[in-house]
């Protein structure tokens, strides 16, 4: 029988609406925007398939628990690790996991508004014509010149803050739940139509056949730790917002099923975003090996010369915008969270504080783009320097600690009790996975990440 404990601030209605925001939390500009170009780099196949690995042995089984930790605590992130160190008798300094989450979820907000606030400047440009029979030197320039404006950057910036803002200050579920049960359904519908529209203007079998068709030869342990990484951060893990959610499921729904439910349509998305983009690269005769540019430059010029590109690259930067809607939503709720059980204030009041603080640091990554370009700090613009902080550090760090936390130091019973793994041997291989697999595997992605030579790898 599953710990019977409530949160004060609502639940989720069912366990469907809990995996529409989990996984619109996971599902974000990384899915649509980055799995598509790292796996152009990577070989296509085996890349996707080492990912897939990377999943079910390293992101399932963190996943698994830090949801485990938010039903059990029923709190912000913080108040529910101090809650659980408190009742397996573990020292209170482990709510610095919630801790590194809250920080990490803001931080990462403050400068995804602003990729954000891209997306939304290309959706009206396509919708309006601007980027038609545009070629590869003029999507450079128009990308250039938009990042070069601080001012349009700003607009676009605030304009997403407020949208973010308005969603979650109206709380779970007239916030939340109402919010991910219509934009989840709508960003897959507008997936599927555009993996329609790459089968018949791309060369959807090219593409498909790059996607699954897996060249080993091409895999290295960098291609390995990038796959690793890639799985990590692809779930919003580490960032607190999955124990939040987390403190809002009722007790009678299954972690583990849910969990794995949410990684499957998250990884789906991931390789659907891939057959949306790959044909029509590559029926284009460009490169799929552009990196952050495959969207913004390589993807536009792609669709300024195909049949119906207008419509469909409109419907593109609009499904890039609702991901990163449902991402953002769940990156800010932790510090919202926090904010009310901490100072007992509204929740609209709380929405408002987080966001702002959001908003103002964004504009650090704003200038980083043009007259602030030249402000480095650590060698680094702002921009860099919080991507590098987030990524490298908070993230991974906080992944290794919950795994930690959850695997070694909590009575086995307790999540026996919550999870409730009925076969042995899925239990066991969760255990080995969470105990030793995970932590071990995000170390490597973090000192990878963090640059450091690892010589067992060269």
């Amino acid at each position: 029988m599953a710990i019977n404990r409530t949160s004060s601030h609502g639940e989720w209605s069912s366990r469907t609406a809990f995996i529409l925001a989990a996984t619109g939390s996971a599902v974000g500009l990384g899915n649509i925007w980055k799995f598509p170009y790292i796996t152009g780099e990577n070989g296509g196949g085996a890349f996707v398939l080492i990912y897939i690995l990377c999943v079910i042995f390293i992101g399932i089984p963190i996943m698994l628990a830090e949801v485990y930790l938010g039903k059990r605590g029923r709190l912000n992130p913080i108040a529910s690790i101090k809650y659980i160190s408190e009742k397996e008798n573990r020292s209170r300094n482990w709510q610095v996991i919630g801790l590194i989450g809250i920080l990490a979820g803001i931080l990462i907000l403050s400068y995804y508004a602003v990729i954000a606030g891209w997306t939304m400047a290309y959706s009206v440009r396509t919708a309006f014509g601007t980027l038609n029979n545009i070629d590869a030197v003029g999507a450079a320039t128009m990308f250039e010149n938009l990042i070069s404006d601080p001012e349009r950057l700003l607009a676009w910036h605030t304009i997403f803050m407020i949208i973010t803002t308005v969603v979650v200050a109206r709380g779970v579920k007239s916030g939340l739940e109402s919010a991910v049960v219509r934009l989840m359904p709508a960003l897959l519908v507008l997936l599927l139509a555009l993996v329609i529209f790459s089968s018949i203007e791309g060369k959807f079998y090219d593409g498909l056949r790059f996607m699954l068709y897996p060249d080993f030869s091409q895999v290295t342990w960098k291609t390995v730790l990038i796959a690793m990484g890639q799985a990590f951060f692809s779930l919003s893990l580490g960032m607190g917002a999955l124990m939040v959610y987390g403190s809002y499921l009722s007790s009678d729904i299954s972690i583990p099923q849910t969990c794995v439910i949410i990684a499957l349509l998250d990884t789906i998305v991931a390789l659907l975003a891939g057959l949306a983009i790959f044909p029509i690269v590559l029926s284009s005769g460009l490169e799929m090996t552009q990196g952050p540019g495959l969207i913004f430059q390589t993807l536009t010029v792609a669709f300024a010369t195909m049949p119906g590109g207008q419509l469909f690259g409109t419907l593109f930067f609009i499904l890039l915008i609702f991901a990163a809607w449902t991402s953002s939503i769940s990156l800010i709720e932790p510090m919202i969270i926090w904010l009310i059980e901490k100072y007992n204030i509204t929740r609209i009041r709380a929405a408002t504080i987080a966001a702002t603080f959001a908003w103002l640091i964004g504009i650090g990554t704003i200038l980083s783009f043009n007259i602030g370009a030249e402000i480095k700090i650590f060698n680094m613009t702002i921009f860099e320097l919080l991507d590098y902080l987030t990524s490298n550090i908070l993230l991974p760090m906080g992944g290794i600690m919950i795994t930690i936390f959850v695997g070694w130091l909590v009575a086995k019973e307790n999540i026996d009790v919550e999870l409730e793994i009925k076969s042995n041997i899925l239990r066991f291989i969760w255990y080995f996975s969470a105990r030793i697999i995970a932590p071990i595997a995000v170390i490597f992605v973090m000192l990878n990440a963090l640059g450091l030579n690892l010589n067992i790898f060269s």
